[in-house]
């Protein structure tokens, strides 16, 4: 059966847009740093040469016979010449008296010769400003003189518009080289999964050999999945096909032997033999139907395991009701079913394969504990949660305890029992499946006991 596989959108699309749009704002970064670096450079420069003129204009101020003169030079003036023609204001102050120039101007305090640069607009025009001081020192009179000048920024603005516009080409082919290289990056990376997807499509169903070429690091983890994967598989058909041929062969033998008997007591049906070969009979049919049965749960527990219907469930509830239905069975012995422990037990897991296990465990109690005994079913959460199955028969033999629970392995004490081999491994295959496992041992004071982990 073929499943229609989800579709998210592509790889490389996402690739692409996610480099595109970091190169994008990449770009962007370079162009506003570019800008605002080349900004400030600029108006640096303008800076000086404020600083510088209003500097010759103070240097031009003097006392007289007490009386203040500022002879402005020409070339205070002259170096602030651009080629757009910028405006230039100045005011000059004695105290807080105005001498010169332009009132309207701002003046902001300044203490000794230092310089205060500010941007203002100044009759409809964006203008830089520089304020500055100096104290003169007469005869009889000591008296401050402050000097503002402001200049138009259109130079300025010139000069960053053409930066702009560079600085704005520059970013646009950084960002083409970018993009062309993530394309290429993209290209180059999607390409090793390509080849991937090629190798595998290339595999027939039974080539589950690990992928031994050289792969990139990022790559390294999906292909030792894979490769585990593969391994998985590969052991998963192997016990499958040797679990099919073991089961195939113990159905057909003891349906053989019912149809061999059935024969012989169909011509027979008067004599004493016929009843021996009835007995016989009898008893492969429960062998035979036992087998099916354990197969059937085997084959379920396998198929469930990697997909466990979990559920929210009371194990003490679960139990007992396996108990109440083994119960006859165990009355045909005259043997107790004995269920204690914790009153509630709340556990998240599969019922099914859990009631498989328990049910296995119980029966196996059943078959092999002596008539007039008792089988003791205990439910414990801590300090794990287990399920135990014990009986007062004559226990498991000590050295095959660590091999009991092998498919279709049954202990030298089961001569004569019917079963098949399974149960114990239906158990254990249960358990694993839950995160846990399976506890077989001895009673000091006689009997068998199983335990299963959760």
């Amino acid at each position: 059966m073929t499943h229609s596989l989800s579709i998210s959108g592509s790889l490389r699309n996402r690739l692409v847009l996610t480099l595109t749009g970091g190169a994008a704002v990449l770009a962007l970064v370079l162009f506003f740093a570019i800008r605002n670096y080349t900004t400030q450079i600029a108006q640096q420069g303008q800076d000086s040469i404020l600083n510088a003129a209003v500097t010759s204009i103070l240097d031009a101020a003097s006392i007289r016979d007490n009386i203040i003169e500022v002879d402005i030079p020409y070339a205070s003036f002259s170096m602030l010449s651009t080629q757009s023609d910028d405006l230039v204001f100045y005011a000059i102050y004695q105290d807080d008296t105005f001498l010169s120039g332009y009132p309207e101007l701002p003046l902001t305090n300044v203490t000794g010769r230092a310089s205060i640069f500010q941007t203002a607009l100044y009759r409809g025009e964006t203008v830089r400003l520089v304020t500055a001081g100096r104290v003169l020192i007469g005869t009889q009179k000591r008296t401050q003189i402050r000097v503002v000048l402001a200049q138009s920024q259109g130079e300025l603005a010139d000069t960053l518009r053409q930066i702009s516009r560079t600085a704005a080409l520059f970013g646009a082919a950084f960002f083409a080289l970018l993009v062309a290289l993530s394309y290429w990056a993209t290209s180059t990376t999607i390409g090793q999964l390509k080849r991937l997807t090629t190798s595998v499509t290339r595999r027939g169903p039974q080539d589950l050999r690990p992928f031994v070429k050289p792969v990139p690091t990022e790559m390294a983890p999906l292909v030792t999945s894979l490769n585990s994967l593969m391994g998985r598989l590969d052991h998963s058909l192997s016990q499958s096909e040797d679990f099919i041929a073991e089961a195939a062969h113990r159905v057909r033998t003891p349906l053989a032997t019912v149809r061999s008997y059935a024969e012989v007591t169909l011509q027979r049906v008067d004599k004493e033999e016929n009843r021996q070969s009835l007995r016989a009979m009898i008893r492969a049919i429960d062998e035979s139907s036992r087998a099916a049965g354990q197969l059937l749960d085997h084959a379920m527990i396998t198929l469930r395991s990697d997909h466990l219907e979990r559920q929210d469930i009371d194990l003490v509830t679960l139990v007992h009701e396996i108990v109440l239905r083994l119960t006859p069975i165990a009355e045909m012995k005259d043997l107790e079913l004995c269920l204690h422990g914790d009153s509630n037990v709340a556990y998240s897991g599969d019922p099914v394969l859990i009631q498989n296990a328990v049910r296995n465990l119980i029966d196996n109690a059943i078959k092999y504990a002596p008539s007039e005994g008792r089988v003791d079913i205990a439910i414990s959460a801590s300090p794990r949660i287990g399920i135990s199955v014990c009986d007062s028969g004559h226990g498991f033999p000590s050295a095959e305890v660590d091999t009991l629970a092998v498919r279709f392995k049954r202990g030298t004490n089961a001569d004569g029992t019917v079963g098949s081999g399974l149960g114990l491994t239906i158990a254990i295959d249960v358990a694993k499946a839950h995160g846990g496992d399976l506890v077989l041992s001895n009673r000091p004071e006689g009997g068998a006991c199983a335990l299963l982990l959760l």
